[in-house]
């Protein structure tokens, strides 16, 4: 392995602003290990080698300049980018190309970063395993025959193996962070509306949410950073600074923090070696300096079946969008369909089978005389568990969990059992129903099996610094920063 698909993205940044690589020889180092490793991972959808290397001619040329420019990423196929594929993972937008690109595409392209092409998902993000990719399952690096997580198992699959430092994620209910957990990477939910949704092929609205994967803490900062800030196309996007967070990660200072243990996440269901590296991060934290307060957030054993009552219904409206009759796949069209046969066709063709359980399960929730029942009590939960997490940031400064409560679970395990699936993201969802950042962070590997355990540090909206903050002393402590050394070569 070259050593350049070894540094992080600082790193790599700072040795091409010194001169002492060029952009495009990373660029190329990082093509080359794709195109050697991701026969076995499947991390990638599409691959823009031309597109790379223009871009690092750009940086090398002085015409791109930045903290991160001339630092490849890989990029979820729910992210529009002009000129290039983008299927959300599904069959319905084979082919498709958009004609703009997403807001945050535009800021990480002038800021020089370098996308290397389009990562494997979940079909519209709509899983935990990559095994609802109309194109197949991506595979763990850390054990080829196990899920890199969901949605965007891609993302974290392909940073974990060395093929970019950087990725980006969309989280709905978890789909950074859980992926993050399970491949040993860090993967960042910010505040909802602190990075535009303008070009985020929509799933849930009200929780959809990009964010950054990378390698290290302050990677991840430094490409929050640099795709956060209000845009005026997204109604959602927030309208104020971006909190200091690169400063953040830098300090991991957290002498005299307050840290909330969530009390409803632990106990049946988590794994022992789960729960081992977890109650050993706190102690660490403990010893740093910080006060550990145990807190009790009853609503968030709510949490689940409430998303899935409210993000399925988002979706029911979302994806009726996809009608054959503006884009994307159209099947029965013969001149003898009429327009309705032709819709039907196309959506029973062009969806897989979760997301019709999605649609089925959203459009039911939403129909007269269930609405109340279902869709409004769900919303309700969703208050409840928001007022849980204001009265624990009464009390403390972060709280902290388990960011998944297994390790990567085998591909084939659960695909076939929709509750075993959704258990994956038991931790994650509540933060997305409250709209607060969100981050995961190694802290070691399970002693039950040798991969890889996520840390999650939740924060107050617009509080996105202290995750940092927290996740940085972790990472510090516990040396996990290099945990991707101990992975097997592929």
């Amino acid at each position: 392995m070259s050593e350049l698909v070894r540094l992080s993205a600082a790193e790599t940044a700072a040795r091409i602003a010194a001169r002492d690589v060029s952009a495009v020889e990373v660029a190329q180092a990082h093509l080359d290990r794709v195109d050697a490793v991701d026969g076995k991972v499947h991390a990638f959808l599409h691959l823009d080698s031309a597109g790379a290397l223009a871009q690092a001619r750009r940086v090398d040329a002085g015409e791109l300049t930045g903290p991160l420019a001339g630092v490849p990423l890989a990029l979820k196929d729910v992210i529009v980018t002009k000129g290039l594929p983008t299927t959300a993972g599904s069959r319905i937008l084979e082919g498709w190309v958009p004609p703009y690109d997403a807001t945050i595409v535009e800021r990480m392209r002038a800021a020089g970063i370098v996308v290397l092409g389009k990562t494997n998902m979940d079909e519209f993000a709509m899983g935990s395993s990559t095994e609802h990719s109309a194109f197949g399952p991506s595979h763990n690096p850390w054990d080829l025959s196990r899920t890199p997580g969901g949605s965007g198992g891609g993302s974290s699959a392909a940073v974990a193996s060395f093929q970019a430092p950087l990725g980006i994620g969309t989280d709905t209910g978890g789909s950074i962070r859980q992926p993050a957990a399970v491949t040993g990477t860090v993967g960042a939910k910010p505040t909802y509306g602190g990075v535009s949704r303008y070009g985020l092929i929509a799933f849930s609205s009200s929780l959809d949410q990009a964010g950054p994967c990378a390698r290290t803490v302050l990677d991840a900062a430094l490409l929050h950073a640099v795709i956060a800030g209000h845009d005026p196309r997204d109604s959602t996007s927030i309208d104020a600074p971006v909190p200091d967070i690169v400063s953040a990660a830098r300090s991991a200072e957290i002498t005299g923090m307050r840290v909330g243990v969530v009390a409803q996440f632990k106990g049946e269901g988590y794994a022992p070696g789960v729960l081992a590296r977890f109650d050993e991060a706190v102690a660490t934290l403990e010893k740093l300096g910080a006060e550990i307060v145990e807190v009790s957030c009853p609503h968030f054993d709510y949490a689940l079946p409430a998303y899935y009552l409210i993000a399925p219904s988002e979706a029911s409206s979302n994806l009726a969008r996809y009608d054959a009759m503006r884009y994307g796949l159209r099947v029965g069209d013969d001149g003898v369909a009429g327009a309705e046969e032709v819709m039907a066709l196309t959506r029973e063709a062009g969806f897989g089978d979760e997301v019709k359980r999605r649609i089925i399960l959203g459009t039911y929730a939403l129909s007269a005389g269930y609405y109340d029942a279902y869709y409004g009590q769900a919303q309700k939960v969703r208050t409840l568990i928001a007022r849980d997490f204001s009265a624990a940031f009464e009390q403390v400064d972060v709280l902290v969990s388990p960011t998944t409560p297994t390790t990567a679970f085998t591909l084939g395990e659960r695909v076939d059992d929709p509750m075993a699936m959704y258990l994956a993201d038991l931790c994650t969802i509540p933060s997305n129903l409250y709209g607060g950042p969100a981050l995961s962070v190694p802290c070691g590997l399970s002693p039950d099996d040798g991969l890889p355990v996520g840390f999650q540090v939740m924060a107050p909206v617009q509080a996105d610094e202290r995750m940092y903050r927290l996740a940085a002393a972790v990472e510090v402590a516990l040396g996990t920063d290099r945990l991707l050394e101990q992975a097997p070569e592929l």
